[in-house]
């Protein structure tokens, strides 16, 4: 149930975050920012995902061909799974506590 809500979450928020086409590089570079700056929180939380880092590595080569839609994209999922990987890290900071507790 816990994985199934949590893969609701990284869909919903994937899909708010859905980018128009013709991206500028000032757009990648935003979004690539965010998603770094999600993934460095979740890095504090020790709850980072390699998926994000794959969607990071993957944004920027996009950029690097200059397709800045799916470097828009792709740092988008990168914040989506960052996000994401947050949240994970702070529902089980308590949910351990109804395993333990009696």
């Amino acid at each position: 149930m816990k994985s199934t809500l949590l893969l609701a979450a990284v869909l919903l928020i994937m899909g708010a975050t859905s980018t128009l086409a013709a991206s500028s590089e000032d757009d990648f570079k935003a979004a690539y920012a965010a998603a770094e700056a999600a993934n460095k929180e979740a890095g504090a939380l020790r709850d980072q995902w390699t998926v994000t880092a794959s969607a990071l590595a993957d944004a920027k080569k996009a950029a690097e061909k200059g397709d800045f839609d799916q470097a828009v994209a792709s740092s988008r999922e990168a914040e989506a799974l960052a996000k994401a990987s947050i949240y994970q890290a702070n529902s089980e900071k308590e949910a351990w506590k109804a395993i333990e507790i009696r």
